[in-house]
């Protein structure tokens, strides 16, 4: 087992929060930025941003945006970064090519890396050769003693056992013998992650390193690079991974796994943040509704669980749901408008209060209003003569009905929904199923909705009566 550094740790904890602006912040790597932020704000460290763009055939400038913008929104913030200066910068690794190439050359110069220059072809020949022969297949070493001045850049992997200790996980060891040399760059310009992120760690004086666990193995290669350069090994913990109900890994390309994703659909930030704490973290209490402060105070890497974590949306819909229901009408239909139709906006702020209050109870997500509350919006609203009815009330028994709603609401002076409640219960007497659901049918044309009472006060009046006379020609046309 190698001996770790004797460099001393850092005296400050740091962690990174490292990315690649190859796609859209994904909901895994939200997680693990999010476990590392509440690590670091516990032990009063500090936190650093780093775009991780060395892929430069994918990295695009409108995804680090993105990765800014939604951890921006979920209330993760960091002390350093592209956005934020600082003395560790640049935080872009497409900028630090000349820290790169000092520490590559540094390698080459202590005969710790080689340059190889095996074509594609012969290193795929020998790789069907080894398979075909049992071996795991590695890179046989020809290029070590070659002074080749051009080709890759290969890093002496030793054969030995290298072990650390995880923080969640306890002990790990890993036998090197079984890897080859691996490449750590293309040439002096352009390196490749391993190498990169060791370097950046180490610049950066980051004390944690809390990843997921599809990174585990990279961790003895890591641990032999900063062995090489005389840096010192951080702390590691590898955090387990989120899984699809059918607890197959969760894929980049299969369904919402984008924060954007969840943002643009309706899920309230603070719902987000104590979900994905949820997934591999327990409190070891009942509690499961937690604040970022209250994360903040309560998270432990010792409560991390080892195995997979499942990423259930059913959970996710109750936990911003909740959250939803917290919200005072007034914040909830500021946060709604975006998912309202245009014309919403020409109504009056009390009337649209009113329409979200209808509805607040009964949202999973902000988007829901888009659905549950259109109706609200459209002067005309097509029926489906058969939903108006009651059970197995009759056409005749259902306009019926209708007339005997139009008549009580008629009459009513004051308009609120206490008041069409009493009066229509006082007309309904025994019938009021038969009474209150062709006029809930009437006024919202939904098999789901607020109640009519409630619906009639938003609606006001001539509205309310005008919806009603609707139904009824509905019923005499199909007639």
């Amino acid at each position: 087992m190698t001996k770790k550094s004797k460099i001393i740790l850092p005296k400050k904890i740091r962690l990174r929060f490292p990315p690649s602006p190859t796609g859209l912040l994904h909901i895994g790597n939200a997680r693990t930025i999010l476990f590392n932020y509440l690590f670091a704000k516990q032990n009063g460290g500090e936190t650093v941003l780093r775009i991780e763009d060395t892929d430069k055939e994918r990295s695009k400038l409108e995804y680090v945006q993105n990765i800014i913008d939604e951890l921006t929104w979920l209330g993760i913030t960091w002390d350093e970064g592209p956005d934020v200066s600082g003395a560790h910068g640049p935080y872009k690794q497409s900028q630090r090519t000349d820290i790169y190439k000092k520490y590559l050359e540094q390698l080459l110069a202590d005969k710790k890396a080689y340059f190889c220059d095996c074509s594609a072809e012969e290193l795929e020949a020998k790789k069907q050769d080894q398979q075909g022969r049992g071996l795991a297949p590695k890179y046989d070493g020809k290029c070590r003693d070659k002074n080749n001045a051009e080709g890759v850049i290969r890093f002496k992997i030793a054969g030995k056992k290298v072990g650390f200790t995880d923080i969640i996980r306890g002990d790990v060891e890993f036998d090197m013998a079984l890897l080859g040399d691996m490449v750590i760059a293309k040439d002096l310009d352009t390196p490749l992650y391993h190498f990169a992120v060791v370097v950046d760690d180490y610049e950066m004086q980051i004390s944690h390193i809390i990843r997921g666990e599809d990174h585990i193995s990279n961790t003895p290669k890591q641990m032999l690079l900063q062995e090489a350069l005389g840096f010192y090994t951080p702390m590691y913990a590898h955090l387990p991974l989120m899984l699809n109900a059918d607890k197959s890994k969760m894929s980049k390309r299969a369904g919402d796994v984008a924060v954007s994703d969840y943002h643009k659909n309706g899920y309230l930030p603070e719902a987000l943040i104590n979900f994905m704490v949820l997934l591999g973290w327990n409190p070891g209490t009942e509690k499961e509704i937690f604040s970022l402060p209250e994360l903040i105070k309560e998270f432990s890497l010792q409560k991390v669980q080892k195995s997979g974590a499942v990423f259930n949306v059913q959970r996710l819909d109750y936990l911003n749901g909740w959250y939803i229901r917290q919200k005072s009408v007034e914040s909830l239909t500021k946060l709604c408008m975006p998912f309202l139709p245009e014309n919403a906006k020409n109504l009056p702020p009390k009337q649209l209060e009113k329409i979200i209050a209808a509805h607040q109870g009964r949202m999973k997500k902000l988007s829901d209003i888009t659905e549950l509350a259109d109706f609200f919006f459209v002067e005309k609203l097509e029926y489906d003569p058969a939903l108006l009815a009651w059970g197995s009330m009759t056409s005749e028994e259902v306009k019926k009905s209708l007339q005997t709603s139009m008549e009580v609401l008629s009459g009513i002076g004051k308009w609120d929904a206490a008041s069409i409640q009493e009066a229509l219960d006082s007309a309904a007497g025994t019938l009021k199923g038969q009474t209150f659901w062709p006029l809930r049918i009437a006024l919202s044309g939904k098999k789901a909705s607020a109640p009519g009472p409630e619906i009639a006060e938003i609606l006001g009046k001539e509205r309310t009566l005008q919806h009603i006379q609707e139904a009824i020609e509905a019923l005499e046309n199909k007639n």
